[in-house]
Parts: C-alpha cells; sequence; structure tokens
C-alpha cells in the first residue's frame, strides 16, 4: 500500500501465447468523485476493498490503499455500489523485469483491451511488447471508474 505507478496501454496484438496466468475479475465502486475512488472488487475467491486518490498531473502515479476482505463482504458490499459493474479478464504477462496485466473487458466494455505496467519509481526504465500499442496512461476513460459510467459501447469510435 501506498504510491501506485502504473503505465496504460492499449493492445495491438496477440498477446495469448505469453500469459502465465489468469484471473476473472468482478468491480463495482462505491465512489467515484473525481479526488477519489472507492472500489469493491472480487478476483478469483477474494474479495479487496481498494481506496485511490485522483492521479498526478501525468496520470502515472497515486496513492492506493488496498484490503483484502471476504468473498462474502465483497459479494454484498457489490450491491451497494453505483450502477455500471466491470466484468474482465485479467492476463499476466512477465516480459522482461516486470510483469504486465492485461486486461479483455466483457459485458458493455466488450472489445476493449488494456495492458498496465507498475512500476517503482516515474523514470524507471520498461521493455515494451511488440503487442502493446499507444500509451493511455492519463487518459482518464480508460480509467475503470470511468468505464463504469461512459463504457466502451457507447463510445463513438
Amino acid at each position: 500500500m501506498g504510491l501506485e505507478i502504473e503505465r496504460k496501454f492499449l493492445v495491438k496484438g496477440d498477446f495469448k501465447p505469453f500469459v502465465q496466468m489468469q484471473n476473472r475479475i468482478v468491480q463495482g465502486y462505491i465512489c467515484t468523485d473525481k479526488d477519489r475512488t472507492v472500489r469493491i472488487r472480487i478476483r478469483g475467491e477474494k474479495g479487496f476493498l481498494t481506496i485511490k486518490n485522483a492521479p498526478n498531473e501525468h496520470g502515472w502515479s497515486r496513492y492506493e490503499f488496498e484490503q483484502t476482505i471476504s468473498l462474502t463482504d465483497a459479494e454484498e458490499l457489490l450491491k451497494l455500489c453505483l450502477p455500471g459493474i466491470i466484468d474482465k479478464v485479467r492476463y499476466l504477462i512477465p516480459f522482461g523485469n516486470h510483469t504486465w496485466e492485461v486486461d479483455v473487458f466483457h459485458g458493455e466494455n466488450e472489445g476493449l483491451i488494456v495492458a498496465e505496467i507498475e512500476l517503482e519509481s516515474e523514470n524507471e526504465t520498461f521493455e515494451i511488447p511488440e503487442w502493446i500499442g499507444n500509451e493511455v496512461t492519463g487518459d482518464p476513460k480508460y480509467y475503470n471508474a470511468m468505464l463504469s459510467t461512459h463504457p466502451y459501447s457507447n463510445w463513438n469510435l
């Protein structure tokens, strides 16, 4: 817990041959205002409560508090969330000195595939796999909280 530093990219190629692990994630938001989000997540058989503040000016860094909660509590808290549940499968892909997380969205966000990499510092260098496309770090429309209220299926592409 503490500072989360991550970069976000669209996926343009086939990443699946490199997948090491995958999990289904269902999450909802209790709060999605501009200064903070409060998220309930079920990943596999575990529940999580996460609080994040607004990202910095680059969109790379922000404070994150995450606490494991029981699956039962997570299921109950999801019922209290705002409309717009996020449903996705997260694929973990080791590459270079990092593990990329690729989220393949379902439901109202079907068709959107986003990759994230978590870093130790904003200046840290990292290798970019060939299946990575344009960077979308800092673009609010790609934040999960925004996707819950303005889903990909409603975008004018």
